[in-house]
């Protein structure tokens, strides 16, 4: 009988170790209870508690669960009970993807590589001075008000070449959001590129992936072309766009995507927590989700609320319909993208729901992973020209700038059609304009509306 009870028993092991584990559904918790309160659901419910999304807040929490309990929640409203415990809403956890337009041609600036002085790095002619700096007047704005940019600025986005000869001295340990760790290297997503590559023998303008062109050799962009690195490099860029117009400044990489263009809606709002706590004084955030967000919509009035200035691409949609966190219009300066004869990018978002202002978004030349440089298109690329517009300004008045001063200096633009709403960003204007207070106030944050803290 004994033998007949143990292999019984060994039978019903080998049954559950066999079965697959259920699906982890993903579900963004915000309660006025903190983590008790969060535990307690969890008790009821049949959830884990993954961790904190905002720090010292403590009112935003990642829960996973396999069963359908919380997802009635999200359809159903919060019931009695769950109020009684403090929670204020659930919300399923979402992938973001970033929207990468194809890259019609390599631009002449890639081939000028003849190295020149950068505020103190040595960088190519042909990124330094590249039509897009030329049409938003740059050189004008740093010559003539003597700045090179200050502050922190924190880029969300697929991390950053943390050894990149033209960055490393002004990048901030950043934060992996997606491995749960400190540090923001691009390279960790690439197998056999761990401790990064860099190569300057040898390399020829090329294309990488469809929306991306970039000086590699010819063994390594063929790592790169396809497969999960359709957007690796895509942080770099963004990067090194705000130092090109803030050399000066700060940069806190902060690591919410991987390298096949994807990430979670949970790590960019904790991302945007960490960046507040962390001092920055200007996010940039070249991504976009099609709807609204409650959690997101909440980060966004937290940084609001401590000053912070977010700047947001507006979508390559080329839609009117909002999409977010452009539309947070009180939190939030949506930008779109120009050609480089000031007309709307063909991909572009348009109109006054995702759109503040434009800046130049097509062909723009920026660092990427391995020392070297890429062009590609996109809002993306609009989105940090201007937030390290904002930097600028910093350094030009010993003055905090909050959203709505900044939003109304940036509103002084060259004005193009109306779906473009301001205009396309003029950096000597906007500097003048913060420098001499000029200008209506209006427009940026200024009051708060939903979830204000």
């Amino acid at each position: 009988m004994k033998r007949i009870l143990l292999v019984v028993a060994m039978i019903v092991l080998m049954l559950v170790a066999a079965k697959p584990a259920a699906a982890q559904n993903r579900y963004i918790v915000r309660t006025t209870g903190g983590l008790s309160s969060v535990l307690n659901l969890c008790n009821l419910l049949g959830c884990q508690v993954q961790g904190g999304l905002d720090g010292s807040v403590g009112q935003n929490f990642l829960v996973t669960s396999s069963n359908n309990l919380l997802a009635n929640i999200v359809n159903g409203g919060l019931t009695l009970v769950e109020s009684l415990l403090g929670i204020v809403s659930v919300e399923a956890d979402r992938i973001l993807p970033i929207p990468q337009p194809s890259l019609g041609s390599i631009p002449s600036g890639l081939y000028d590589t003849a190295p020149v002085n950068y505020y103190g790095a040595v960088v190519s002619h042909g990124y330094a001075t590249q039509p897009a700096a030329q049409i938003i007047r740059l050189q004008d704005a740093q010559n003539g008000f003597r700045i090179g940019g200050t502050g922190i600025v924190a880029v969300i986005d697929t991390g950053v070449d943390v050894n990149h000869p033209v960055l490393y001295s002004v990048l901030l340990p950043g934060y992996d959001f997606t491995r749960n760790q400190p540090g923001a290297s691009e390279w960790l997503d690439v197998s056999g590129y761990q401790n990064g590559y860099v190569d300057t023998q040898n390399q020829q303008p090329g294309y990488v992936q469809q929306s991306t062109a970039a000086v590699l050799d010819q063994s390594t962009a063929a790592v790169l072309d396809g497969g999960p690195y359709t957007a690796f490099g895509h942080g770099t860029m963004t990067t090194g766009l705000v130092h090109l117009v803030a050399p000066n400044a700060r940069i806190l990489p902060l690591k919410a995507f991987s390298s096949n263009g994807v990430g979670y809606l949970s790590n960019i709002v904790a991302a945007l927590y960490y960046a507040v706590q962390h001092h920055a004084n200007v996010v940039n955030m070249s991504f976009d989700l099609a709807s609204s967000s409650p959690s997101l919509t909440q980060a966004a009035a937290y940084a609001n609320k401590a000053g912070v200035v977010l700047v947001a691409a507006a979508g390559n949609e080329s839609t009117s319909s909002p999409v977010y966190p452009a539309a947070l219009n009180n939190y939030v300066v949506g930008i779109a993208s120009t050609t480089n004869w000031d007309s709307r990018s063909s991909f572009s978002n348009y109109g006054v729901t995702d759109v503040w202002i434009a800046a130049p978004g097509e062909n723009v030349i920026s660092t990427f992973p391995g020392g070297t440089y890429a062009s590609a298109s996109g809002t993306s690329f609009s989105s940090p020209i201007t937030a390290g517009t904002v930097a600028l300004m910093l350094s030009a008045k010993s003055s905090s700038l909050n959203q709505s001063q900044a939003a109304s200096a940036l509103s002084h633009a060259i004005k193009l059609t109306p779906d473009l709403n301001r205009g396309r960003l003029d950096v000597y204007q906007a500097v003048s304009a913060w420098v001499n207070n000029s200008g209506s106030t209006s427009g940026g944050s200024g009051s708060c509306f939903l979830f204000c803290l």
